[in-house]
């Protein structure tokens, strides 16, 4: 019998794990995984090469992927576009496998020497759900889409590490008035491209701006860019 290759990566996440809730996402977590699979530690940074913030980031991306195979189970055909956008993130939490989890990376990368990687992951989760939704801008609303869904979605999650409420009630609700604040923001951009005088400025923008074209190619080669595997 042929024994299955071992996911040392996935193996070395899910030790660590068990330790994040204690020792957050630190050292102290990172060498108590390798101690625990007794792993080489070359090994383990060679996978992981900055220890627990690529064990993080990880984390969030392994989170990041299961809302992705959660959306794409899901009919939407009959569901307005706020209401897709409002599932996935609401899945997005609903995959995450332990809160306290969550609790330590928001601290981590609420750090000042971490908060652009923080920023980085909550700008690619905002761009999974985009992408997964069918998202074909090609001009300034690219960006505006996913800076938008990111600011829903991070107020979202600190809410929802709050949150005590039977199922996260509250925390959906919260999720449904921050949506509908972005479509009423919409609503008055639309008004004011209608109004007499400022609708001539807002045509003048709208066609400087068709010239910003999103990136044409991702790095994924950098450290903490790579993904775990569901």
């Amino acid at each position: 019998m042929t024994d299955i290759p071992r996911d040392i990566a996935t193996d070395l996440l899910d030790a660590a794990l068990m330790h994040v809730p204690f020792d957050g996402w630190s050292d102290t977590a990172f060498r108590a995984a390798i101690d625990d699979l007794d792993v080489s530690p070359a090994v383990a940074r060679g996978l992981f090469p900055r220890g627990a913030i690529d064990m993080a980031a990880a984390y969030h991306r392994r989170g990041d992927d299961r809302m992705v195979a959660a959306l794409q189970t899901r009919d939407l055909t009959q569901m307005r576009f706020r209401d897709k956008v409002a599932l996935a993130v609401r899945l997005r939490l609903e995959v995450v496998e332990d809160k306290e989890a969550v609790r330590r990376g928001v601290t981590l990368f609420a750090l000042p020497m971490h908060a652009a990687e923080g920023a980085r992951l909550v700008w690619g989760t905002a761009d999974r759900i985009w992408t997964a939704l069918g998202d074909s801008s090609r001009d300034i609303n690219w960006y505006t889409k996913r800076a938008t869904l990111s600011g829903v979605y991070s107020s979202t999650v600190l809410y929802w590490l709050g949150d005590d409420s039977l199922e996260y009630q509250a925390t959906w609700a919260f999720l449904d008035r921050r949506i509908d604040d972005v479509m009423q923001v919409e609503k008055v951009k639309a008004q004011i491209r209608k109004a007499p005088g400022l609708g001539r400025f807002m045509k003048g923008a709208d066609a400087l701006l068709t010239r910003v074209k999103p990136p044409k190619s991702r790095r994924d080669d950098l450290p903490g860019g790579w993904t775990v595997p569901r």
